[in-house]
């Protein structure tokens, strides 16, 4: 069978040593206690609730178990001093065999990890076991939209592996990370190498051409002829880095994000001018898939097709995506606004939607009324948010990080801002999108969400206006809607015509005359259709775009700073 996902998975630190273990594994599905079986076989890396995995036909309730296993070969010439083992993904709690013998624990189910595998791979025939449970929303782990009880904007959960297995072999000397930072006032690129090694070569190419050298871990190169990185023009640099035994690639993008003032309102800015972002909701939601992107190429489409009909970019809502996918944003030119993952007790719809669209506020230090009240749940969330960031923090498209939405999992904000800017000042902060604000001083942007009401700004926030959520129109399309009955929509309309008609007053009579009163930035709901939602530009099966494409250009032209 043709292996899927089989790209190498992390672009800003790839080498030569690369086993990928995507493909059929044996499944066993089990209540805890039960004898163990392998009833199953899944394709890997999609969940066993996906059709994509060859299985789709349960939920993993959280007093089930799933247990994988796959034997794969070894070659001689692939193993040396160190061997690693990576999941990109794998939700929730995992236990990881090699062999017989356990190699590590890992809890958290959006972020990657990796276990040494040394002492434990070998010559020839090898196998992985790993078990995995998931509590969904019966915790107060991070999870995102998934619910049990799925329906409406709360989705169908998933479990157990959902991005690439793979492995690789490095020397003792090997280079474990990068950090880059580019300043474009000084046209140069700083560089963080994390390595044992004392002697480092470094190389920055444009195209084939070597533009920079250098001979130290902690680096500042200077870039000549430095050409800056923007949605219109997505220029990015290669750099190569070698020790005595080991050598990775990477790229990079000189750019700046900021917040500026241009005579009357403050501004994101780009390269040190302001820049209108003109973006969508973007839940990374696939139908056969749910979490998981079908292929590299599903990702690559999506991402060209918004930008063709002149959106400049991507809002990820509560997901982290598989590393191509930032990859294919950097080298396509499409910004990202990034949201941690939430988490926490219960979200009761009267407290995060009725009380906000009445204008009701809470103190978000007081974790009750928002259900925070877990301290591992808490310390949890703020260990994956310092993950994220070193994980996103070389993305050259990543501009703004969305910290909660709508009071879900929400507490601390003020602090947790603060402790978010000391891991990353090179990038904007939205603490709190659409309600639930702390105040003034609580964030850098003032975010709404603008549903129902129509559109406006606020007169005397002194932040940045964005509007981080509005739109929401919606059409069924026949033939291509998860639940005939049940439907979900802001504005359900009748046909493709009336659709575009009602989106195009909403964008020139309510959208584009507020860029004159302070809005920075607006997000519209959303890329595609998920399941009940049929809310997006194309169906939720990808097939069908709803938009005239010219049309939706022609709108998006419109929206820039003058």
């Amino acid at each position: 069978m043709k292996v899927p996902h089989p790209e190498y998975p992390r672009p800003q630190l790839q080498r030569d040593s690369y086993l990928n273990l995507n493909g059929e594994w044996f499944l066993g599905h089990h209540k805890q206690g039960e004898p163990l079986e392998y009833q199953h076989k899944i394709i890997v890396p999609f969940s066993p609730e996906t059709k994509a995995s060859g299985l789709g036909n349960f939920i993993l309730k959280p007093d089930e178990v799933l247990f994988y296993k796959r034997e794969f070969e070894i070659d001689a010439n692939f193993l040396k001093e160190i061997t690693f083992l990576h999941f990109g993904a794998v939700d929730y709690s995992c236990i990881c065999y090699l062999n017989g013998i356990e190699v590590g624990y890992h809890q958290g189910g959006f972020l990657p990890f990796t276990f040494d595998v040394s002492k434990t791979i070998k010559v020839g025939k090898n196998e992985i076991r790993l078990t995995v449970t998931d509590p969904t929303d019966t915790g107060t782990q991070s999870r995102g939209k998934q619910k049990l009880k799925r329906g409406g904007i709360w989705y169908t959960p998933q479990s157990g592996i959902w991005q690439t297995v793979w492995m690789e072999s490095v020397s003792n000397d090997y280079i474990k990370s990068i950090k880059m930072i580019p300043n474009i006032e000084t046209k140069s690129l700083e560089i963080e190498i994390d390595t044992e090694s004392d002697v480092v070569s470094i190389q920055i190419l444009d195209g084939e051409e070597v533009i920079a050298e250098g001979s130290k871990k902690h680096a500042t190169l200077s870039i000549p002829n430095m050409i800056l990185w923007t949605p219109e023009n997505p220029k990015l640099y290669n750099i190569s880095i070698q020790t005595k035994d080991d050598k990775v690639f990477s790229y990079f993008g000189m750019r700046k994000f900021s917040i500026g003032y241009d005579g009357k309102f403050k501004r994101l800015y780009l390269n040190n001018k302001p820049y209108f972002h003109n973006g969508l909701l973007d839940q990374g939601y696939w139908s056969d898939s749910l979490l998981t992107p079908p292929d590299d190429e599903s990702m690559i489409k999506e991402i060209s097709l918004m930008k063709e009909m002149g959106f400049n970019t991507l809002r990820k809502h509560i997901k982290i995506e598989p590393l191509r996918w930032y990859y294919h944003c950097d080298r396509i030119g499409m910004l990202v606004w990034q949201d941690f993952v939430c988490g926490g007790g219960p979200y009761e719809t009267w407290k995060v939607a009725y009380l906000p669209f009445i204008g009701w506020n809470t103190d978000d230090t007081k974790h009750r009324f928002l259900n925070r009240t877990d301290e591992v749940g808490k310390k949890e969330f703020i260990s994956e948010m310092d993950q994220t960031v070193k994980l996103l923090f070389n993305t050259v498209s990543l501009a703004v990080w969305v910290l909660f939405n709508e009071g879900w999992g929400q507490f601390d904000s003020i602090q947790l801002t603060k402790q978010l800017k000391h891991l990353d000042s090179t990038r904007t902060i939205d603490s709190v999108s659409g309600w639930y604000d702390q105040g003034k001083n609580s964030s850098d942007l003032k975010s709404l969400h603008l549903y129902y009401q129509k559109l406006k700004v606020p007169k005397k926030d002194p932040r940045v206006i964005v509007l981080s959520e509005f739109g929401g129109y919606s059409l069924k399309t026949e033939g291509h809607v998860f639940d005939e009955k049940k439907l979900f929509g802001y504005k359900i309309l009748p046909d493709k015509a009336t659709l575009q008609w009602e989106y195009q007053k909403l964008i020139e009579n309510e959208l584009l005359p507020l860029i004159n009163k302070g809005l920075s930035a607006s997000i519209y709901t959303q890329v595609s259709d998920v399941e009940e939602e049929i809310n997006g530009l194309v169906t939720y099966d990808r097939k069908v775009v709803k938009f005239d494409i010219p049309f939706m250009k022609e709108l998006n032209s419109k929206l820039k700073f003058n």
